[in-house]
């Protein structure tokens, strides 16, 4: 089924983020992962496809097993990088023939050891292109990223925000948000959006910290901030594993409870392949329902 309209039938929508294994074990633990969530109805997972094609193999073998072996309805992740159109329609194809409805725009980072993103020979330059030259040949219903702290390579807010209007122009139709741990952030982008005149729904993506060192490392390499209250209750834990645990649980579902409450379409956790953490709040969002009663229906609907 077509996410956009799973998104348009059913609020609040709860989606995870997955990506392929390297080991065997590895592929056991996540389609047992996926296994453990699907029980707690999720509405789609999404899984990450390295630079060029890197993981093209791993991202069509857990594409297939978690739709065909574990029933849930899948989005492939698909970047620019590294990738001709030629390249990439081989791909679309692929993808077509797995039965899949789903992608997920991206231009992608630039391979490890280089700083600048370069556009491909005979490929595209950004995941607005991606978008269009997607909508263009298929008809996948297709999302995109964005950044409630403004992308990492934006100079400011609008010019962000001008960018991602023409991905959402070129076809995207729904956007998922890089990680971030303050609601304010979220709330004051998609405030900004739809001053710009961006109108498809925005789902808020959530990472439960697991471990405050492995977190802080995350957030480093996607330039998302760590509000100080939560950093310092993190380092007030002392380096216990559990008490960091218990804290990033707890404070997730607080956090996507004021993100439904306030009328948010949806929560994208970043699971890292992982049940425990993501099992547990969203086990709580489903017994507290805190979307019953939204102050705003309007919240990046």
């Amino acid at each position: 089924m077509r996410i956009g309209e799973i998104i348009s039938d059913h609020r609040p929508v709860f989606s995870a983020e997955f990506f392929p294994p390297k080991t065997d074990e590895g592929r056991e633990q996540l389609i047992s992962t996926a296994r453990t969530l699907a029980g707690l109805d999720l509405d789609f997972v999404s899984v990450t496809y390295g630079a060029g094609g890197s993981t093209r193999e791993g991202t069509f073998d857990i594409t297939k097993a978690l739709k065909d072996e574990v029933g849930l309805e899948v989005m492939a992740h698909l970047s620019c990088v590294g990738e001709t159109k030629q390249g990439l329609a081989v791909t679309l194809d692929r993808l077509k023939e797995l039965g899949i409805d789903n992608i997920f725009a991206l231009r992608g980072d630039p391979p490890r050891g280089e700083s600048d993103f370069v556009q491909p020979e005979g490929g595209l330059a950004s995941a607005a292109d991606l978008a269009g030259f997607i909508s263009e040949g298929y008809d996948f219903s297709i999302g995109g990223a964005c950044f409630p702290e403004v992308h990492p390579e934006a100079p400011d807010l609008d010019t962000d925000l001008s960018y991602l209007k023409t991905k959402v122009d070129a076809g995207a139709e729904f956007l998922i948000t890089q990680l971030f741990f303050d609601n304010r952030a979220y709330f004051d982008f998609v405030e900004a959006a739809r001053a710009k005149g961006i109108k498809v729904p925005i789902l808020a993506g959530i990472i439960p910290v697991t471990g405050y060192a492995h977190t802080k490392r995350i957030c480093n390499l996607c330039d998302a901030g760590i509000p100080a209250s939560l950093e310092a209750a993190m380092l007030a834990a002392g380096g216990d594993t559990e008490a960091e645990f218990n804290l990033g649980v707890a404070y997730a579902a607080q956090q996507c409870a004021e993100l439904l409450a306030a009328g948010a379409p949806g929560i994208h956790f970043y699971a890292l392949n992982k049940a425990p953490a993501t099992l547990a709040v969203l086990g709580a969002l489903r017994a507290a329902q805190p979307w019953r009663g939204a102050r705003s229906q309007s919240v990046g609907a």
